[in-house]
């Protein structure tokens, strides 16, 4: 039986200890795919601390299982990232329609630095959006309509992406 490789796994986490060594994690993880549910089950409440969601099946399982060994051998997402999962998932739940950031990560503190109509308006990155006139923002395109007065990409207004050009109609296209 496959679980009995786990006995020592098993042994460590409950004496304080963690699955660091990722040669053994990553050999755990290969033997996933052979496990079946109740293995898999009786891994899960080793690794999490409790049981799991009662209606996930084989592939969940094992995903969230290959994941979580990585997750102690390697370390987890940072406080950073969860925050930002964490208000994606809230506003998916409250029926918003989410902003994900493609754009390169921007450090915190950074400052956008624009002038417009002869004043100059100064955002700074901060870990969870942008500061503006002293007031929070998780968008620059709701900071550049604030300052504008109409809508506009913040990203563009703020010089972070390039204006689309228009590409000319070839006069010999066929």
């Amino acid at each position: 039986m496959e679980l009995e490789f786990f006995a020592k796994a098993s042994a460590n986490v409950r004496e304080g200890g963690h699955l660091s060594n990722s040669k053994y994690n990553r050999n755990i993880i290969d033997r996933l795919p052979r496990l079946t549910r109740a293995e898999l089950l009786a891994l899960w409440t080793e690794l999490f601390g409790r049981p799991p969601p009662p209606n996930a099946n084989h592939n969940l399982l094992r995903c969230a299982l290959a994941y979580r060994l990585q997750e102690q051998a390697h370390g987890g997402l940072r406080s950073v990232t969860r925050r930002r999962l964490r208000r994606l998932a809230e506003d998916i739940e409250g029926g918003a329609t989410p902003t994900v950031r493609t754009a390169a990560h921007i450090k915190s503190g950074t400052r956008f630095i624009r002038q417009w109509q002869g004043k100059t308006h100064t955002v700074t990155v901060a870990d969870d959006g942008y500061v503006y006139r002293s007031r929070r923002y998780r968008s620059l395109s709701v900071i550049a309509r604030e300052i504008t007065g109409t809508r506009w990409s913040g990203p563009l207004f703020f010089g972070l992406k390039p204006a689309r050009v228009d590409k000319p109609e070839h006069a010999d296209a066929r």
